[in-house]
């Protein structure tokens, strides 16, 4: 992706995590007004006190106790109304944001990520995501307070003694530069740096964790812990190197507040006493415990920036031409009708390529099924198998023609290509959950009964009552079933949503030989039941009995 694209995607990003005006506004009004009231506090409590010091009349001081009061009370109430409307407005942000992100994912799932590792996927897509949150909770409004309530109390410092009002404005703009700069030098390269050792963390752990028992075999843990250990030391010296410039920040804030107040004394002395002088010497310390933010604000923008570009580019800016996109105007088609007898899908010199690669994964297929047939495809490794499996759900676009009742696919919604052709992949992927759940998602409306009744039919009655029926679980990715189970449970998946073509890639990859050819019969004598199509992927040999036809690829 080029430099001004990214940029322009980063600044959409960025557009879309700011909440609308009349969720933020609202927030923004309370937090200003709860800092307009904590200077107020200091200055009216410093009226009062050197005011009652002289021991005027009580009448002369009923204002000021009440302006206290109120002070008080006000600060404590706005900055819980600045919480409550602020937080409120962010989140609904961040779940517009979320949804905006994942519709630019959608399309691309699941080929168009295939180069995306998943631990770096996972830390934009969830980190990098709710760090952006802090673009209106840690960046803009309190940029906006403070710059409002800056504004104010030099105005009003400067309606008492002007000499001291321009000395406070010197001091706030010298302390924001001089903060800024010197953050800036010492931490600015980490802020932006630590989205992505964040990333880079994550993803190697996440990589060790999946990968255990193969690392553990191969006796290559070592390394790689040796490599999350080295990630950890990046991130954590980034982290340092942020604190060094938040300690800076607060060491020239605190200098420059400490100036302003000199200054103020120097200015109001000849010529102010009393009240005005306590005035104009303690408001300066209330305003930059205010103006404090600014630089913090600054660098919390370069972190949000840098999560922002990240998640700009987590995926590409536009669907590469392998990914299948949809059209305007597409037909939908009466789903029943698959089954009238009619050829259900037909491919003529059909090719399909993955994104990126040089050369067509798959060309010149040729195939027809109608309903009952069953055809088992076969072919080397690397001839194109699971490509044209991918293929026929949409995951990938294709050339030549592929027709689902006498309608072009690529004229079809993909969600309607996806309700007649079904596919059981070759890891099929089992949600760390209880058998039920992992088939309701089939088919949400299914009861028990039907489930227990599909649990059986495909040959999996016995071993669910045996692990506790229905409520079982199976496990993070089936980590609790075999391989034979899972592809079981899977085209018990398939049968739910009773799909009339249903694409079945190596089902017997992950199991023994025995087991594999009994999966294999089960799964077309059960499809030949239904009168379903069925297209077997397949390198090991199907009895002729058991199937219609054969293809063979790269043959």
């Amino acid at each position: 992706m080029s430099e001004a694209r990214i940029r322009r995607a980063t600044l959409a990003i960025l557009r879309l995590a700011q909440p609308r005006a009349r969720w933020f506004l609202p927030g923004l009004a309370a937090g200003v007004a709860s800092a307009v009231c904590a200077v107020a506090l200091l200055a009216t409590s410093a009226w009062l006190i050197t005011r009652a010091a002289e021991q005027p009349p009580i009448l002369y001081l009923s204002m000021a106790v009440v302006g206290v009061r109120a002070f008080a009370l006000g600060r404590s109430a706005f900055r819980y109304l600045d919480r409550l409307t602020s937080h409120d407005a962010a989140f609904r942000q961040l779940s517009l944001l979320r949804v905006g992100v994942f519709s630019r994912i959608v399309p691309l799932a699941p080929a168009g990520l295939a180069d995306t590792g998943r631990g770096e996927l996972l830390s934009r897509l969830v980190r990098d995501v709710d760090a952006l949150q802090d673009l209106p909770l840690r960046v803009v409004q309190p940029l906006a307070t403070a710059g409002i309530v800056a504004a104010v109390s030099v105005i009003g410092v400067w309606s008492v003694q002007p000499l001291a009002g321009l000395t406070l404005l010197l001091s706030l703009v010298v302390a924001g530069l001089l903060g800024t700069l010197g953050s800036g030098l010492l931490a600015a390269r980490a802020e932006r740096e630590l989205a992505p050792l964040r990333g880079s963390l994550t993803g190697q752990v996440l990589e060790v964790v999946e990968n255990l028992d193969v690392l553990t075999a191969f006796g290559a843990l070592p390394a790689r812990l040796a490599a999350v250990r080295r990630a950890d030391e990046l991130l954590r010296r980034a982290t340092l190197r942020r604190s060094l410039g938040v300690g800076v920040q607060g060491a020239v804030l605190s200098l420059f507040a400490g100036v302003a107040t000199v200054a103020a004394l120097v200015a109001g002395i000849p010529v102010l006493a009393g009240p005005a002088f306590a005035v104009i010497v303690l408001v300066p310390m209330a305003v930059f415990e205010v103006f404090g933010a600014v630089p913090a604000a600054l660098g919390a923008w370069r972190e949000v920036r840098s999560s922002a570009e990240r998640v700009a580019t987590a995926v590409p800016a536009e669907v590469p031409g392998e990914i299948p996109v949809e059209i305007p105007d597409q037909i939908h088609v009466d789903r029943p009708a698959a089954r009238n007898g009619a050829t259900v899908l037909e491919l003529t010199d059909l090719g399909a390529s993955w994104p990126g690669a040089d050369a067509p994964a798959v060309t010149g297929v040729s195939l027809r099924l109608a309903p009952g047939d069953r055809v088992h495809l076969a072919g080397p490794s690397g001839s194109g198998k699971t490509t044209l499996a991918q293929t026929l759900v949409r995951f990938l676009d294709y050339s030549g023609s592929y027709t689902l009742g006498g309608v072009e696919a690529r004229l079809l919604p993909q969600t309607e290509v996806r309700s007649v052709v079904g596919l059981c992949e070759q890891r099929p992927w089992l949600f760390d959950d209880s058998i039920r759940q992992n088939l309701l998602f089939a088919r949400d409306t299914a009861t028990d009964e039907d489930l227990l009744a599909v649990i059986d039919r495909v040959g999996l009655a016995e071993w669910a009552t045996a692990r506790g029926g229905l409520d079982a679980r199976v496990g993070e990715r089936g980590a609790l079933v075999s391989g034979g189970q899972a592809q079981r449970i899977a085209l018990a998946r398939a049968l739910l949503a009773d799909f009339p073509v249903l694409v079945v890639d190596e089902p017997t990859a992950n199991v023994d030989e025995e087991q594999g050819d009994r999966l294999v019969r089960d799964i077309l004598t059960t499809a030949a039941e239904d009168g379903r199509a069925v297209l077997l992927i397949s390198h090991t040999s199907v009895p002729d009995a058991l199937i219609t036809a054969r293809v063979t690829l790269g043959g």
